[in-house]
């Protein structure tokens, strides 16, 4: 079939609109037709080295039109969000952690299937997509049933896609990982979406301290309003000597949403004793590094993908929350038409809005 797509030609380039063919899902795939999909830094990091001609887009819900004939859990007319996609039968995926699937990258950044085919076609040439399971952006996708989750067909479509990358990486990164107690303190650099879902998280878990940081002022003031307690502008250098003053005998948790060498270092020498550390970002920097004697008194540092979730069980949780206003992150959503995916993706970069999500 026929689909309208946001194609990367090569790296650097804006994103063109144009058509391309769908293969029909195979037995354990399935057909969405898209209603919305947020822009993620994900997708912005790999659009510089995820194999060209490229199909990206990995947050994206809509409504299931077609599966193969050895889908269960979905059928035809039920409404999904999308996620990650895992093998389902190393140790790890059938032991309920499919985000650290031992075929992680084969199925999900590879720009193709696990045997190396693709579903998605450009005038007779091999698309590199499967981008997390999805590559949704196009109105079309071909996707793992493993990366499909049903939601109750009552909550906004639009609004979904987030949960399935961005919403779900913060707030797993705090519920699913760090599981701080009542009273507890955290400490979250970088104040977007990813950043925002950590806050909140951290509210919903009783921390009594909750400060985010940001070289952003506008990003720090939003925060305030989605239960940050405390605000650190770090635009000046001066992160380590607010952070001390906050909590002075140093904070129980940090998250680490920037990718970025620097941060890190400050996130890792500001915990206190047995102090955990939850790295999300992926960003600008190949490397960490600190000063040895920072992860003394029981330090630790954990690197985290998608929030460590199950997402068939974790989302739907998530959605409901949001459903209640426990998690309202509809706040930081600016909606797009998907012909105006470059004029969204300068937002993001820019910092002006805080999740873009592309409708058709």
């Amino acid at each position: 079939m026929r689909a309208t797509a946001a194609l990367l030609e090569q790296a650097g380039q804006p994103f063109v609109l144009t058509e391309v063919d769908l293969e029909d899902p195979r037995p354990d795939e399935v057909l969405v037709r898209v209603a919305g999909v947020g822009i993620c830094g994900t997708d912005l990091e790999f659009s510089g080295f995820f194999p060209t001609p490229a199909l990206l887009g990995h947050e994206g819900a809509g409504v299931v039109e077609k599966v193969g004939a050895h889908v269960t859990s979905v059928r035809p007319g039920d409404h999904v969000a999308m996620s990650f996609a895992s093998c389902g039968t190393c140790a790890l995926c059938r032991t309920g952690s499919p985000a650290y699937c031992r075929g992680f990258d084969a199925v999900n950044f590879s720009g193709g299937r696990p045997d190396g085919s693709t579903a998605v076609t450009h005038e007779g040439r091999e698309v590199n997509a499967h981008f997390l399971g999805q590559s949704s952006f196009a109105s079309h996708v071909v996707a793992p049933e493993r990366a499909v989750v049903k939601i109750d067909p009552s909550l906004d479509l639009l609004r979904a896609g987030p949960f399935g990358c961005g919403f779900q990486t913060g707030a797993g990164g705090v519920l699913n990982v760090l599981q701080p107690r009542p009273g507890s303190s955290i400490a979250v650099f970088g104040a977007g979406a990813v950043g925002v879902a950590a806050v909140i998280a951290a509210g919903l878990s009783g921390c009594e301290v909750v400060a985010a940081v940001d070289v952003n002022p506008a990003k720090l003031q939003a925060a305030r309003g989605y239960g940050a307690t405390h605000t650190v502008d770090s635009s000046a250098g001066e992160a380590a000597e607010q952070l001390a003053a906050l909590v002075p005998e140093g904070f129980d948790f940090v998250i680490d949403t920037t990718g970025r060498e620097d941060v890190l270092r400050t996130a890792v020498e500001a915990l206190g004793p047995l102090g955990r550390a939850g790295v999300i970002g992926i960003g600008p920097s190949e490397s960490m590094s600190f000063e040895w004697r920072s992860v003394l008194n029981g330090r630790s540092v954990t690197g985290i993908i998608a929030g460590s979730s199950l997402p068939q069980l974790f989302l739907p949780r998530l959605l409901e929350l949001n459903a209640t206003g426990r998690f309202p992150v509809e706040k930081m959503i600016t909606y797009f038409p998907f012909e105006q995916i470059n004029e969204a993706v300068a937002a993001v970069r820019s910092g002006t809005v805080g999740k873009a999500v592309l409708t058709f």
